[in-house]
């Protein structure tokens, strides 16, 4: 059963406010009103939850608790929307933590669609999207949120990627011979950076093959009997194993870059963890890191 109702702990993990600081709040200015079990554990519900992000947002920017105590939500939102600025990337993820605990699929297009009135799609993703999602993950593992609220931002993000992406097919592609090849291994499903990588590879003009997720090391060696001057990104997450990367590296050099020389760029938590491995395989363990080697005139 989805969750719908929440914990003083969970609102703890949601909004960054101690429990012990939401109970002073809530003794001492009447904050939030949580119905409580027979045994007297408070229980909040999503009106609650939505109250303490927007109050935890503009007490962080230096109002007052109790001024933001006494004012109803018509004068908070009035409040966040002429004295703050809205497209706060912190005000923004709280408002994309609403839009997730309530499946809200609409709300998700049109705030999306203001920010980008403002900002470009990669601002978006490395300081709205990127935060979110390693913050969701974390409420994941910690209980506070159901797998399914997790799947539901996950997939809105992918398919917003998806269709920024799509606008970059038909422009002019560089004048270059290298083919930029994404996949991610074997047992590996987290696919959200792959296709970001994916849209910048094309927002800059470079070929690209997406072969998507959970892909065998032989399968790649199929690409090079069509296509020259290969560079294959990939992005390890959670597969392979830490233990197991240099096993994998070696495989690749041994399986792979047979019949054509070819290159391995490696992205993700784990390229943080990691040296280069021989001259054709590189790590960026920073997003724009690889954007900036896109810039590297050679590649034109």
């Amino acid at each position: 059963m989805v969750k719908n109702q929440f914990g003083i702990k969970d609102l703890e993990n949601l909004s960054n406010v101690k429990a012990h600081t939401i109970r002073i709040w809530e003794k001492r200015y009447n904050l939030l009103e949580p119905d409580r079990t027979d045994t007297n554990i408070r229980k909040y519900n999503l009106e609650n939850l939505k109250k303490l992000l927007n109050i935890a947002y503009l007490y962080n920017a230096g109002h007052k608790i109790s001024k933001l105590a006494s004012i109803d939500s018509a004068q908070i939102q009035a409040l966040i929307k002429n004295n703050i600025n809205g497209l706060d990337p912190e005000y923004t993820r709280n408002i994309f933590k609403s839009i997730m605990l309530e499946f809200d699929g609409e709300l998700f297009d049109e705030t999306l669609k203001k920010l980008l009135e403002h900002k470009t799609f990669r601002e978006v993703f490395s300081f709205v999207f990127v935060p979110l999602l390693n913050e969701t993950g974390v409420l994941w593992h910690s209980g506070t949120i159901d797998p399914s609220h997790e799947h539901f931002i996950s997939e809105k993000i992918k398919h917003s990627i998806i269709l920024h992406s799509d606008t970059f097919q038909k422009t002019t592609e560089r004048e270059t011979s290298k083919t930029f090849v994404l996949y991610l291994p074997h047992d590996e499903i987290h696919e959200i950076g792959l296709l970001y990588a994916n849209y910048e590879l094309l927002s800059a003009g470079f070929k690209t093959i997406y072969l998507g997720a959970s892909i065998p090391l032989e399968s790649l060696s199929n690409v090079l009997k069509n296509k020259n001057e290969v560079i294959f990104i990939t992005y390890f997450t959670v597969c392979p194993e830490q233990d197991q990367i240099e096993k994998y590296l070696n495989e690749f050099q041994r399986d792979v870059c047979t019949s054509n020389p070819c290159e391995l760029w490696v992205l993700g938590s784990k390229a943080k963890k990691n040296t280069p491995h021989g001259e054709n395989i590189r790590f960026f363990n920073d997003l724009k890191l690889f954007t900036k080697e896109l810039e590297n005139p050679k590649y034109n």
